[in-house]
């Protein structure tokens, strides 16, 4: 049957004779480029071919190891980093975010320790704080009697603004600048405002040693603090950040006290990350309210999706467009469900697994700082006539800060790949050249031959094979036993 014809076929066209095939393998030993083979097959003394065979099979394992270590050594994922020092005509200046220490003004309400306690609640999404048990039922309170009271509004209201009053001077790279070149934003200190928004043109400085110039006045006797929730330093504080980028405080923003005139030096500093094995990066992660991915602007959107699945409602210190939570909501649910995201490890940071993992860009501003009392002799005169207020206002009020490039260059860090894909084709294909003289023509070559001998097994495997009884026909079957029986009763 078709068995059969294909058994035929088999035998006269694709299996060659026993002859032809050792002369196949003859032909290929003497012929490939593959090197030492050919001695081993053309040489007659055995002493020599035993020789050329130990050679041979030397370099073989030579280069399987040295293969296997260099795939083993990729797959490890291994980077290097360099540093490189950029050094241009002009550079970008950095956005800075500056705050008041004292977050509230003291004539606001009756009872400010109780505002300092919602403020603590509702900063707490963006950083965690204790609140002791002494001050729940004052609290619980002061919620149930004031439930339309907005803390919003209120902070935006009666906490730190910046005005002619607040920013007495400001200057940048030798033109004045005015308190509504500054945009607001919320943080954890309350009302604060930041020069160089992203919104703004990108401001430029083309020589080291000037920058932003400006002169505070915090007005203690406005604006107070309260000692026994932790609040005892008056001044200022900042930070300097991307312009692309949310301000970051957690508690270290760089401080100025009262009476201390800061100088900053500041450099920038570019770090490119690898992505994922190589690095800890994900480059197609996109956030929904941010520009420019970062960490923290990850990590409060992370945080938002989270309380308004849980609360119905968005905190107005988070990214999004939710139903802002009054201050029953953000104390019986926002603050639960904050402490409840960190103790979960809900939102995390870092590795390319966690929720927000590392930029695969990012610019930092590592800083410099020094600092000198504020005013001599003739400065307090001066101040005194031009402000008309007392030498002890000045140095219990008054905060000069200068932030300035210290030199007109960035550096680069970046992350790369120590072993790249052509980088890895040429170590093999230099151990298989400098060991075996091998090339990819080579490689194809021994494909070629393992493959035709791999067919000529399977053909000779299938004719070698049982013949197949023939169950289709059982009238022909009996026949045939019937046939062989007459045979036998004859014999």
């Amino acid at each position: 049957g078709i068995l059969e014809k294909i058994r035929l076929y088999l035998i006269k066209k694709l299996l060659p004779r026993l002859e032809d095939r050792r002369k196949y393998h003859q032909e290929f030993a003497s012929s490939t480029s593959f090197h030492g083979v050919h001695n081993i097959v053309q040489t007659r003394s055995k002493t020599r071919k035993a020789l050329w065979l130990l050679v041979v099979a030397g370099c073989l394992a030579i280069v399987i190891w040295q293969i296997c270590s260099r795939f083993i050594y990729y797959f490890s994922w291994p980077t290097t980093t360099t540093v490189v020092m950029q050094y241009v005509e002009n550079v970008k200046f950095p956005a800075v975010t500056f705050c008041n220490l004292n977050r509230f003004q003291a004539h606001a309400v009756n009872n400010l320790r109780i505002i300092f306690v919602i403020w603590n609640i509702v900063s707490g999404v963006l950083q965690k704080f204790a609140m002791e048990d002494k001050y729940s039922q004052e609290l619980n309170d002061f919620l149930h009697g004031n439930q339309n009271f907005s803390i919003k509004e209120f902070t935006r209201k009666n906490g730190f603004y910046l005005n002619s009053s607040t920013l007495l001077e400001c200057e940048f790279f030798g033109k004045p600048c005015y308190p509504q070149d500054f945009e607001h934003v919320f943080t954890e200190y309350g009302n604060c405002f930041t020069f160089n928004n992203n919104d703004l043109p990108a401001r430029r400085v083309s020589l080291s040693g000037r920058g932003l110039h400006l002169l505070f006045d915090v007005q203690q006797e406005k604006f107070t603090d309260e000692p026994a929730l932790g609040y005892t330093d008056a001044g200022i504080t900042f930070v300097i950040h991307s312009p692309k980028e949310l301000p970051r405080f957690d508690g270290l923003g760089l401080l100025t006290p009262v009476g201390m005139h800061a100088q900053v030096a500041i450099r920038q500093l570019k770090s490119i990350i690898q992505e994922y094995p190589w690095g800890e990066c994900k480059p197609d992660i996109k956030l929904q309210y941010h520009k420019t991915y970062s960490t923290n602007g990850c990590l409060q959107e992370c945080k938002a999706r989270y309380i308004q699945d849980w609360c119905g409602c968005l905190p107005f210190v988070l990214p999004g467009n939710g139903t802002e939570c009054d201050l029953l909501k953000f104390y019986n649910c926002v603050y639960p469900a904050v402490y409840d995201i960190e103790i979960k490890g809900l939102c995390t940071v870092g590795t390319h697994n966690s929720t927000c993992p590392t930029p695969c860009e990012e610019t930092n501003y590592p800083t410099t700082i020094t600092y000198s009392s504020f005013g001599g002799e003739k400065a307090m005169k001066y101040f005194s006539t031009n402000l008309k207020k007392s030498p002890e206002y000045i140095r219990q009020n008054l905060v000069r800060i200068d932030i300035k490039y210290h030199d007109l260059s960035y550096k680069i860090t970046q992350q790369q790949k120590a072993l790249s894909i052509s980088e890895l084709l040429a170590d093999v294909g230099g151990q298989l050249g400098l060991f075996c003289g091998a090339s990819m023509i080579t490689i194809i070559e021994l494909l070629e031959y393992i493959f035709t001998n791999f067919c000529w097994m399977c053909i000779f495997l299938l004719l070698k094979a049982p013949e197949m009884p023939q169950w289709n026909n059982p009238s022909q079957n009996q026949a045939t036993q019937k046939e062989k029986k007459k045979g036998i009763q004859e014999c």
